[in-house]
Parts: C-alpha cells; sequence; structure tokens
C-alpha cells in the first residue's frame, strides 16, 4: 500500500506567466485529482508564482470497501481513534518533500514555498513560525466542523498560535466556495509577495 509513487503522473501545473519566484503545491482530497485545483488556482493566480497539483497513486481504500482510487494514503476510518496509515502517511511526505526539493533545484527559495491541500491533501510542517490558514465549512458532513476546530487547537501547539488563522464558511459542505479561494489568494500574497 505504501509503494505510492507520484512521479507515474506528472503533476497538473499552472505556470507563472512571469519568471517564478515563489511556487504552491496543493494536494487534492480522496478520489480527486489535481486538474481541478489547478484550474482554481489559474482562476486566482499572481504572476510570479507557479501552481503545482500533483495527482495522488490510485491505491485501494479501506473506508471506500477497498475500491481502488486516487489517494495519497490509506484510509482506515474517520473516526479521531481510527487506525492510521503511517507507512503510507510517511511516503506521501517524503514524495512531498522530492517536489519541494525539486523545485528547490529549479531556483525557488524553500521559503518561498507554500504547501496546501484539501481534506486528505493537507499537511504540516515543523517550522514554528510557519504561517497557516486552515477553512472549514460548517455544514461539511464528512469532515464535521469540530475535527477542523480540533486540528487548529493541535496546530497551535506545533506553530506560533498567532500565525493560525482558521475561517469558516456558512452553509460550505466538503467543497470549496468562491470566499474561501479569494481568502486563499490573499493568504498566498500576502505569504508569497512579488521580490522583483
Amino acid at each position: 500500500m505504501c509503494g505510492n509513487n507520484m512521479s507515474a503522473q506528472l503533476p497538473a501545473v499552472v505556470p507563472a506567466a512571469r519568471k517564478a519566484t515563489a511556487a504552491v503545491i496543493f494536494l487534492h482530497g480522496l478520489g480527486d485529482t489535481g486538474h481541478g485545483w489547478a484550474e482554481a488556482f489559474a482562476g486566482i493566480r499572481s504572476s510570479h508564482i507557479k501552481y503545482i497539483c500533483p495527482h495522488a497513486p490510485v491505491m485501494p481504500v479501506t473506508l471506500n470497501m477497498n475500491m481502488a482510487m486516487p489517494s495519497w494514503f490509506d484510509i482506515i476510518g474517520l473516526s479521531p481513534d481510527s487506525q492510521e496509515d503511517e507507512p503510507g502517511i510517511k511516503q506521501a511526505a517524503e514524495n512531498i518533500k522530492a517536489l519541494i526539493d525539486q523545485e528547490v533545484k529549479n531556483g525557488i527559495p524553500s521559503n518561498r514555498i507554500i504547501l496546501g491541500g484539501f481534506s486528505q491533501g493537507p499537511i504540516s510542517g515543523a517550522n514554528r513560525d510557519i504561517s497557516i490558514l486552515q477553512c472549514h465549512g460548517d455544514c461539511d458532513p464528512l469532515v464535521p466542523l469540530m475535527f477542523g476546530s480540533l486540528t487548529v487547537e493541535k496546530l497551535k501547539t506545533l506553530v506560533n498560535p498567532a500565525n493560525v488563522t482558521f475561517k469558516t464558511y456558512q452553509g460550505m459542505m466538503h467543497s470549496s466556495c468562491q470566499q474561501e479561494m479569494m481568502d486563499v489568494k490573499q493568504f498566498i500574497d500576502k505569504v508569497l509577495p512579488p521580490i522583483d
């Protein structure tokens, strides 16, 4: 299950309109691909930022009766005490690190790279000074708002709490909305301003 390798399918990329001085790597949710998110970022792009939306490998997912689908790692259950696919999560993290390393080789400093994701896709770093924007719909039936609240409280213990922003969207289910994408754009533009 942990043999996932993102190099099998090239990521969906929205190139910078001019020289890329920053990058956003954004991971899609379970069963999705990077294409839809690349389209969403194309609609809010900043000209100096390259947006990279990798595709998860296809694998059986325990939660979905072992049906094979794009997934960063196996999901056994949705309750807070469910077993986790630790080897799969570690492999996914290594694959994302390889994407970051590639962008650094391409000339983008690591402090000019943002990692983000939807649902199964979000990840966090160990740098206590990083800025985090977490968004959640208040009507999400798949990942209840309570889980989002628990996550943001945990994040505040791992990084500087002043750098953690939690936004909720009224009536939003397990999806995205225009206001959320505008908030994401504002966050990205604040963290990755143009440098030339």
